[in-house]
């Protein structure tokens, strides 16, 4: 086992003790803290996949996260009024079931991902950049301007949604059903990561016209990454509102793709639990450095700026030394 499969493991189940260590220590705000470690690690998971393996920088994947909050929060609603969403044509009903929810957050992501791709990735750079902003900017104004479903004020989720044969309403349980699928997460990056499509994927990053002359399309590779990349933030998205039991334009703002970004930074980029580190270094930073301060972003940027000049592998990196990815 290398060094740096030795701290993933450390990490995956130091978070996984947070919980049950805080229930015994009679401090369960700290399990929602372990759950949003969790939601934010594998939202990060999902940009890891295009930034990370794909060198794409998108600055909308808030979009993305946004819609599968979006999309729990309106299934909820209608379960909880009874009336069905009308589409004109058909009617569908509402849901408080997760996997249906999970579901309609996962297709809403990737649907988004797919038209959002299909443009943006004819550009790069900084071009792609701007535009994967612009898109996500336009949803979170059709967000804020859509009354239907609050507005700018957001919409609340009245109870938790519910998931077969388990109580979600308790927080240990609600953590296990995201570490869950954090772990799933985790090992979806892993496997594509090791495979030839990852391969192909992680080559079109460095060399696109290498890649197509030997018969790879490059655009393809990368539209299918930032779909894959687009429905787990959607999944993401969905939890988050959930454990909040709110959903708002907020999710959708350019604030949140910035801070996913941060997140693998800080973690390390192309890393597996890089996203899971600096998720959970960015959820410290802000209980512990936010309770003594109102300007603990400030702090937060100059340990950025000290990852970015001093540690280019992130959090995984400066632990594992030269070890090969785990």
């Amino acid at each position: 086992m290398s060094r740096e499969t030795a701290i993933n493991v450390v990490l995956a189940l130091l978070l996984l003790a947070v919980p049950f260590i805080a229930m015994q220590l009679g401090k369960p705000f700290y399990v929602t803290l372990a759950t949003r470690m969790a939601i934010l690690g594998l939202a990060a998971i999902g940009l890891n996949i295009a930034l990370g393996l794909g060198g794409l920088v998108s600055f909308g994947h808030a979009a993305f996260f946004g819609i599968g909050g979006y999309a729990a929060g309106i299934l909820a609603s209608h379960a909880f009024s009874g009336q069905p969403l009308d589409f004109g044509l058909f009617a569908v009903p509402g849901s408080k079931l997760m996997p249906v929810i999970w579901a309609v957050a996962i297709v809403a992501g990737g649907l988004l991902a797919a038209a959002i791709g299909s443009i943006s990735l004819r550009t790069s750079g900084v071009y792609f950049i701007m535009i994967t902003l612009a898109f996500a900017q336009m949803t979170y104004y059709f967000a804020i301007s859509w009354p239907a479903y609050g507005g700018e004020d957001g919409l609340s989720i009245t109870i938790r949604n519910t998931f077969p044969g388990v109580n979600t309403l308790v927080p240990q349980n609600y953590f296990l059903i995201c570490y869950a699928l954090l772990v799933v997460g985790l090992v979806l990056f892993a496997l594509l990561r090791d495979s030839r499509f990852g391969a192909a994927l992680q080559a079109s990053r460095q060399n696109e016209v290498r890649v197509a002359s030997v018969g790879i399309a490059p655009f393809r590779i990368k539209l299918v990454a930032f779909v894959i990349s687009g429905m787990i933030t959607g999944l993401a998205g969905a939890l988050y509102a959930d454990l909040n039991r709110f959903v708002s334009p907020s999710m959708l703002s350019w604030h949140m793709s910035g801070e996913f970004i941060v997140l693998i930074i800080l973690g390390g980029v192309g890393r597996l639990c890089g996203p899971l580190a600096g998720a959970m270094l960015f959820v410290m930073l802000e209980y512990i450095l936010g309770g003594l301060t109102e300007r603990w972003q400030f702090f937060l940027g100059l340990l950025l700026l000290g990852v970015v000049l001093f540690a280019r592998g992130g959090l995984i990196g400066l632990l594992a030394g030269r070890a090969r990815h785990g």
